[in-house]
């Protein structure tokens, strides 16, 4: 694996009296896949969240290169630009064209030229499968596609790392697959990749670490065999024994 990119170190983050993480100190290094797995409400999303400053830590530090990004004189709109986020909802402007949400963050954000933009924008989308579909509005697409879309929209930005929150949990059954064959070929790709999922399969098959959550702590991480064939902590048990009996 190559050098770090983004280091989380006693990371905290409370709403009102509710701590939702707490003390979480993580590395994420460059060509990694990480999957963030655990139940609802274990700070999962809130942690991703805050690597991509949605939310603000309330203690600790998130380095990105070793740059502190809590840094008053540190420039978010560069680093959201390199650290992409694909959401649960999809989060694509419903007034533009496809081939449009792909292209406005690169003009607004990377100054990039119309053409430019648009050729980059057309090579993602065709690499998600979506470029028969440019000039469509995104009430027009499905749920699956809208996701490849958001994933070429992240993609065209040049990003060093992912950040995909839940990509698939708003999908019918039918459309998962098609939204996770694209993540893993990004994950083949080389792209580092921090992925909060249900998916235990892609867990298992597609990441390179596997990190589970419980109650705002990180409770235990280690390769895909590591966690899913011979687990220490009894909450990472509890929880696969509950996945794998649904």
């Amino acid at each position: 694996m190559g050098n770090n990119i983004i280091k989380l170190n006693k990371l905290q983050k409370s709403f009102g009296d509710v701590e939702v993480l707490k003390d979480i100190t993580m590395t994420i290094s460059e060509g990694e896949v990480v999957s963030v797995i655990g139940s609802s409400g274990s700070g999962k999303s809130t942690m991703l969240r805050c690597i991509n400053l949605l939310e603000e830590p309330t203690g600790g530090d998130i380095l990105y290169h070793d740059k502190s990004i809590m840094d008053s004189s540190f420039n978010e709109n560069e680093y959201r630009a390199k650290v992409g986020m694909v959401f649960q909802q999809f989060n694509l402007f419903n007034n533009l064209s496809i081939l449009e949400n792909c292209i406005v963050g690169q003009v607004k954000v990377l100054k990039r030229n119309r053409d430019e933009a648009e050729k980059i924008a057309r090579e993602y989308l065709s690499k998600v499968g979506m470029e028969g579909y440019i000039n469509a509005k995104p009430s027009q697409i499905s749920g699956g596609q809208k996701q490849r879309v958001a994933i070429a929209r992240a993609l065209s930005m040049n990003p060093e790392v992912l950040l995909f929150d839940e990509p698939t949990s708003a999908l019918d059954p039918e459309m998962v697959g098609e939204v996770l064959n694209v993540m893993e070929d990004l994950a083949k790709s080389g792209i580092t990749m921090v992925v909060v999922t249900h998916e235990m399969d892609f867990a298992k098959d597609v990441s390179t670490r596997v990190c589970f959550m419980d109650k705002g702590v990180i409770a235990e991480i280690g390769t895909p065999k590591e966690i899913f064939e011979n687990p220490k902590n009894e909450r990472t048990k509890e929880f696969l024994t509950r996945f794998r009996n649904n």
